[in-house]
């Protein structure tokens, strides 16, 4: 290795045991293959693809936290000159932390949430303490570890230190908690940082300065950043080199603004693809229209169902807007604007509101008490599935709560479902965990089609799922929406697709509507600072 290399991963191979053994003999599944790259000291570098392609593997093999069932078939993995794959399990816990350290994608399920925040941030720096005597430096006191834990979370841009310290994971927004989970990867000063999907589940604004935190802290600090993601344009405003990942291997590697703009391999060609297009037309008859609506909070601990004349705190303020026939109209803010809030009033699950709501003419109750009620697709589609039962019975089970008593009618109907939906008859009898994301979700969109709605809220449908399969969800969705002629709300906060699949935007923020128009309009002749600011973190072209 030369002197300023940091990293040198060589024909690196990492397979898992197949489900399904032959014979006895154990076969085995290869996910990573082949992969070799370098990274230099202070080198951001990108790793993009789809599910499945390899990319939360590799940084897992780099730390080596792979589960027990995998295996580094062959290859080497030199780190400062360390190989690490000959090393004993006392020395990858001296350099897990002290040399490198890993961001994850969920900071709630990688938090514990019954430990306040400063022990937790601290918890690495307490582990390694001791072995800074074997350079010749002393253990960190108690006052020492305090004053580093309050500088660390200083640095990543929390407020108040003190306080933050004596938190716990819940006080905190997703922003927060994942600038905890920054500040407790850099408090033992690594080399190497991996930071794997760190900003997929937040929103754009949030992304932005999660993004720009990151970038300081690099020019600040000159660690390097091993930076895994499936979104182009961060990858783009963050890294210096990228490598695209395809079944285990790198298709293409080089400067991240030659690869994303002048794509060689087929695969990069797919992932850059703009994402499709609207191409139904919105009628003038209007299907929902909402007249100075305020939704409000239930009391703490209640369900809003039981509380309906309960009002607490107002979350959306004076909203009003229409939903046309045949037509996509997009709702974009930050995280807390309301979005969502909105699409629970509507589909029935929040009830807490004044003013006026009318659909197809009639009160808002009238509508959700019969057969016409909208219908809702969730962010998460393995949350919104139950997981002790065949995607098969959820299906059937939708079609009993509809009426339809014969078994064969039910089966017969949740088979051509699937088929419209894109997926094969074998998922009927499968089970949520045994399928990808984008078939969970596709599942979700097929349930909700069983009701046969006229206005479909789509809430966050692709936020977590991979460049490639998001574009596929939403052709799916824009095929739907065009051939069953429903009107659809786009509740998100990637603006880049509102862009192009939505006919009007509301934009909302801290609960109000401070802008609404055609989506092209919007995007090129912003009027209010909010939404500016939305379009600017974008990063759109």
């Amino acid at each position: 290795m030369s002197m300023d290399e940091l990293l040198r991963v060589s024909h690196l191979n990492v397979s898992f045991p197949d489900d399904d053994p032959y014979d006895g003999i154990e076969e085995r599944d290869t996910v990573v293959r082949e992969l070799s790259f370098t990274m230099k000291k202070g080198d951001i570098l990108g790793v993009v693809g789809e599910s499945g392609s390899g990319k939360s593997m590799t940084a897992l093999s780099v730390i080596r936290l792979l589960k027990k069932s995998a295996r580094v078939d062959s290859g080497q993995i030199l780190f400062q000159g360390k190989d690490l794959l000959n090393l004993s399990e006392e020395e990858l816990c001296d350099l897990r932390g002290m040399g490198i350290s890993m961001i994850f994608q969920e900071p709630m399920t990688s938090l514990n949430p019954v430990l306040r925040i400063e022990s937790q941030v601290s918890e690495a720096l307490r582990l390694h303490s001791p072995t800074c005597n074997l350079r010749g430096e002393k253990p960190f006191s108690a006052e020492e570890i305090h004053q580093k834990v309050l500088d660390v979370l200083e640095d990543v841009g929390l407020p108040d230190p003190e306080g933050v310290c004596q938190m716990y994971p819940h006080e905190l927004s997703g922003g927060m908690r994942q600038r905890v989970m920054i500040a407790a990867a850099l408090i033992t000063d690594p080399s190497l940082l991996i930071a794997d999907e760190p900003t997929t589940a937040l929103d754009v604004l949030i992304q932005e300065q999660i993004l720009d935190l990151l970038k300081e802290i690099h020019e600040r600090t000159g660690v390097a950043i091993l930076f895994i993601s499936h979104d182009l344009h961060v990858i783009r405003r963050l890294c210096d080199r990228v490598l695209v990942m395809y079944q285990g291997q790198i298709v293409e590697e080089g400067k991240t603004k030659e690869v994303l703009d002048h794509p060689q391999h087929e695969y990069t060609k797919t992932l850059v693809a703009r994402i499709p297009r609207v191409s139904t037309v919105p009628e003038d008859t209007p299907v929902l229209e909402m007249e100075d609506v305020t939704i409000y909070y239930p009391p703490r601990g209640a369900s809003s169902g039981l509380f309906r004349k309960v009002k607490v705190e107002p979350y959306v303020y004076d909203a009003s807007l229409k939903l046309y026939q045949n037509e996509i109209l997009g709702i974009v803010g930050g995280s807390g604007s309301g979005k969502s809030t909105i699409g629970k009033v509507l589909t029935g699950l929040h009830g807490i509101y004044d003013g006026t709501i009318r659909m197809f003419g009639q009160p808002l109750e009238k509508v959700l008490a019969g057969n016409d009620r909208p219908q809702m697709i969730f962010q998460d589609p393995y949350s919104a599935l139950n997981p002790s039962h065949t995607i098969g019975w959820t299906l059937m089970e939708t079609l009993r709560s509809k009426g339809i008593r014969s078994r064969e009618e039910q089966q017969k109907m949740a088979l051509q479902m699937l088929e419209e939906v894109g997926l094969s008859e074998s998922i009927f009898h499968r089970y949520p965990r045994d399928l990808s994301g984008g078939q969970r979700q596709r599942c979700c969109i097929g349930q909700a089609l069983l009701y046969d709605p006229k206005i479909l809220i789509a809430d966050e449908p692709v936020s977590a799922l991979d460049v490639t399969v998001s574009s596929q969800v939403l052709e799916l969705l824009l095929k739907l929406q065009k051939e069953r002629h429903m009107s659809m709300i786009f509740v998100s906060h990637d603006m880049n697709i509102v862009r192009l699949i939505c006919h009007r935007v509301i934009v909302l923020d801290h609960g109000r509507i401070v802008e609404e128009g055609p989506s092209e309009e919007i995007f090129e002749h912003p009027s209010h600072a909010y939404t500016k600011k939305l379009i600017e973190a974008a990063m759109l072209e």
